[in-house]
C-alpha cells in the first residue's frame, strides 16, 4: 500500500491540522494514533513527528487523496468544533493534495448536515466523483 515515507507525510499532515488551531486536544491525538497504528506506525514515531519535519510525500492514486481528505475531516470534527484557521488548513492541504477545490469547499459545506459532520465515505465519494466529471 503505502511507502514509510507517504505514511510519515499522511501523519505529519495530520499533525499539522491538529496543530492549526493553537493546541492539540486528547482526543485528536487518540485519532492520530488509531490512523498510526492502522498505517503500522508505532507510537513513538508517530510522537517524533509532533517535532521533527519530513518531506511531504503526494498520494499517486486520487482514491488515497481522497481517503486521507476524509481522515483530515474526521480530525477536523473529533472535537466538535472547527476553527477557522482549521478550515483554512484543511484547505490548503486539500490543494497541496491536488483535489478540487470546489469539490472540498462542498465538503465542508455540507458536513454540516451529518450527526458529529461525519460525512458517510459513499457521500464523499459521490462529491469528488461530480466535480471530476
Amino acid at each position: 500500500m503505502n511507502t514509510e515515507k507517504e505514511k510519515l507525510s499522511l501523519l505529519a499532515d495530520m499533525i499539522a491540522l491538529a496543530k492549526s488551531d493553537g493546541n492539540i486536544k486528547d482526543i485528536e491525538y487518540r485519532f492520530l494514533l488509531t490512523v498510526a497504528e492502522q498505517l503500522g506506525v508505532e507510537k513513538k514515531t508517530l510522537d517524533k513527528l509532533f517535532t521533527t519535519k519530513v518531506e511531504n510525500v503526494p498520494l499517486k492514486p486520487e482514491s488515497e487523496r481522497i481517503l486521507q481528505f476524509h481522515r483530515l475531516v474526521l480530525l477536523m470534527n473529533i472535537d466538535r468544533s472547527s476553527s477557522p484557521r482549521e478550515i483554512e488548513k484543511i484547505k490548503d492541504l486539500g490543494i497541496h493534495m491536488g483535489l478540487n477545490p470546489l469539490a472540498t469547499n462542498k465538503v465542508l459545506e455540507i458536513m454540516h448536515h451529518y450527526p458529529d459532520k461525519v460525512i458517510p465515505p459513499d457521500v464523499l465519494v459521490r462529491i469528488f466523483k461530480t466535480y471530476y466529471n
